[in-house]
C-alpha cells in the first residue's frame, strides 16, 4: 500500500510519499513548495486571496506528484496560520473545490498527539516516559507520555512567526527590550505546563520541527546530509548562548549562519527564545532531535488505526469554528 500526505505549514508546503508494508511508512518520495503564508498573514487576520493561490497551486501540484509516484488522494492538513484564520473555512473549500483534496485542519493538541507518536515510534520504547517539544510557525506543542499516546498535550499560541510578528515587527535587528518582552511572555505562558513536565521527570526529552533542526545545525549538530540515523542533540547551554548570537544580528546576517536558512532567518530568535525557554522551565538540559514528526504520525495512525479517524478529523474540521490555543488538556488515546 502506497499512501501520501500534504502538510500545509507557515512557510512551506510538503509532501511525503511512503510504502506502508509491514506497518512502518518508508518514505519513497518527498518534495516541498515554498508558500511563505506567515510573511502575508498575520496572527489573527486573514488568509490574503493571493496566498489562497499560492496554496491552491501548490496543494494541486503536490496531489499531482503524488498520484504519478502511485499514491492515493493526500491525507492533506494545515496547521496554525491557516487554523487560526477567521476565513478558515473559505480557504478550505476553495482548495477542496480547485483540487479536489480535502484539505482539512487539526485541533493544536490533536497536532501534539500525532507528534508523539512519531517521536514514540521513532525512538522506540527504551527512550521511557517520553517529553515533546514542537515549534510551528503559529504554535507551540508540547507533549508528555509513557505508552503510544501522550497522557497530556498542550498546544499554545508560541509560533515563531506568531511572536516574530507580534515583538519584532519592523525591528532589524531587535530591541534589547522586546526581546526581554518576548521572554516575559513565553515565561509566563509555559509556567502550568513545564511544571507538570518537570513533575513527570522524562527519562527523554525530543524536539521537532525545522525550527529545532535549525537551531541545532547552529549549535552544532550534524548536518542533514549525514542522514536521519545520526544522532543529533541540542544542548541547553549551547542554545541559551544561541540566543544572544541570534538577538544581536539583522536578519540578513542570521541567514548567513550554519543551519539558518533565509525564509526562516527573521523567526529564528524568537524560536531559540521559546526553545531555551521551555528547557530552562522544564528542567530539560538535553533534547535529542527527531527526525519523525506529524507527517508520519499521520502516517502511523492511518496505518495502525485505518482511514475512519481521518474521516472524522476531516468532518470535524469542516464543522468547527476556528480554535483557540489552550493552555492544557489531559489527552486520551482516542483521537
Amino acid at each position: 500500500m502506497r499512501i501520501s500526505v500534504v502538510d500545509v505549514g507557515s512557510n512551506t508546503v510538503r509532501l511525503v510519499v511512503a510504502d506502508a508494508e509491514g506497518g512502518v511508512p518508508l518514505p519513497v518520495h518527498t518534495a516541498k513548495w515554498r508558500l511563505r503564508l506567515s510573511a502575508d498573514v498575520k496572527p489573527g487576520a486573514p488568509v490574503p486571496e493571493e496566498a489562497v493561490e499560492r496554496l491552491v497551486d501548490a496543494v494541486a501540484e503536490a496531489s499531482r506528484t503524488a498520484t504519478r509516484w502511485g499514491a492515493a488522494g493526500p491525507l492533506a492538513f494545515a496547521t496554525a496560520v491557516v487554523r487560526s484564520a477567521p476565513n478558515r473555512q473559505e480557504v478550505l473549500r476553495t482548495v477542496r473545490a480547485r483540487t479536489g483534496v480535502d484539505l482539512c485542519t487539526l485541533p493544536g493538541e490533536v497536532e501534539a498527539e500525532l507528534t508523539f507518536l512519531g517521536a514514540r515510534r521513532w525512538m522506540g520504547w527504551r527512550s521511557g516516559p517520553l517529553a515533546l517539544l514542537d515549534i510551528g510557525g503559529g504554535s507551540l506543542e508540547v507533549a508528555f507520555g509513557r505508552g503510544r499516546m501522550p497522557d497530556f498535550v498542550a498546544s499554545l499560541p508560541l509560533g515563531a512567526g506568531r511572536l516574530t510578528h507580534e515583538f519584532f515587527d519592523g525591528q532589524d535587528p531587535p530591541l534589547p527590550e522586546s526581546v526581554r518582552a518576548l521572554r516575559r511572555k513565553v515565561r509566563h505562558q509555559l509556567r502550568d505546563v513545564t511544571a507538570r513536565i518537570r513533575w513527570e521527570g522524562p527519562h527523554t526529552a525530543v524536539a521537532t520541527s525545522r525550527t529545532f533542526q535549525q537551531l541545532g545545525r547552529l549549535c552544532g549538530a550534524p548536518p542533514g546530509r549525514h542522514g536521519p540515523f545520526t544522532e543529533r542533540r541540542l544542548q541547553r547551554e549551547d542554545l541559551r548562548d544561541a540566543v544572544v548570537r541570534l538577538a544581536a544580528l539583522s536578519t540578513a546576517e542570521r541567514a548567513l549562519l550554519s543551519g539558518i536558512s533565509a525564509p526562516r532567518a527573521a523567526q529564528s530568535l524568537a524560536g531559540a527564545v521559546v526553545g531555551h525557554t521551555a528547557m530552562k522551565l522544564t528542567g530539560i538540559k538535553t533534547l535529542t532531535l527527531c527526525p519523525w514528526a506529524i507527517r508520519e504520525g499521520v502516517l502511523l495512525r492511518h496505518i495502525e488505526d485505518g482511514a475512519s479517524w481521518w474521516a472524522e478529523m476531516a468532518r470535524n474540521s469542516e464543522e468547527a469554528a476556528p480554535p483557540e490555543p489552550v493552555p492544557l488538556r489531559i489527552a486520551t488515546a482516542t483521537v
